[in-house]
């Protein structure tokens, strides 16, 4: 497949644009069982089979609470995103090749705004995008539901016919290749048996009809296919 039309380039964050990292990731996860927790008043070995419950019926825990419980977003954002980075390294090749893209380039993630900023200014990738698209703005509805797709193309007037999107989870690239998009799936070695097997990041189940390419280093993968 040629990538001559491509002059939209998508990256989600986590698990994305940094090599997926159970220790990183595992701090928002234990965070979001502690907010539940505390939240339901619930023993957290029951507050985590509800949230990986509600991860897999609503897209994200945060998605599930709401619609069940009610909860207001704001508190659990600003809770479960307060994380330690340090343990993310800068890759200025990545940087320098995302740089390079001919075209314009986005984040859109399921975490929130203020999480995609710092992550990415951490790894020293922020300034090199021309918009980021967090939960808040699809209206707490994450991928992969169809609708924070169609605002997102709407907010940055992305044709998805010119569009790559790259994603570390089989099931968020369904929409977005029937949308007309080309995917990626960003896979890893990371041990993600504890998580229900429709929310992993890429690992064992890697093969679908809408994915497009399959890549475990996603600068090698820019290097040679990204001209």
């Amino acid at each position: 497949m040629s990538l001559s039309h491509i002059r939209h380039w998508i990256f989600d964050l986590d698990n994305t644009l940094y090599r997926a990292d159970a220790d990183f990731f595992g701090q928002i996860d234990k965070k979001i069982t502690n907010y539940i927790s505390r939240y339901l008043a619930l023993q957290p070995q029951n507050a985590r089979m509800l949230q990986k419950e509600y991860l897999a019926e609503y897209g994200t825990s945060l998605s599930g609470m709401m619609a069940v419980h009610g909860m207001d977003p704001a508190e659990f954002l600003d809770y479960v995103h307060d994380v330690d980075l340090h343990m993310l390294d800068p890759d200025p090749k990545l940087r320098s090749l995302i740089q390079s893209l001919p075209g314009k380039k986005y984040i859109f993630t399921n975490g929130s705004k203020g999480h995609a900023r710092n992550v990415a200014t951490h790894l020293n990738l922020f300034d090199l995008f021309d918009g980021s698209f967090g939960i808040e703005d699809g209206d707490y509805v994450p991928k992969p539901k169809r609708s924070p797709f169609i605002k997102f193309c709407d907010i940055f007037d992305v044709d998805p016919k010119a569009a790559i999107f790259f994603e570390d989870s089989v099931r968020n690239l369904e929409v977005p290749k029937y949308m007309g998009m080309a995917t990626v799936l960003v896979t890893s070695e990371e041990d993600w048996s504890d998580e229900p097997e429709i929310t992993r990041p890429a690992g064992t189940t890697t093969r679908a009809d809408w994915v497009d390419y399959t890549t475990s280093d996603l600068p090698a993968w820019l290097e040679a296919h990204a001209e």
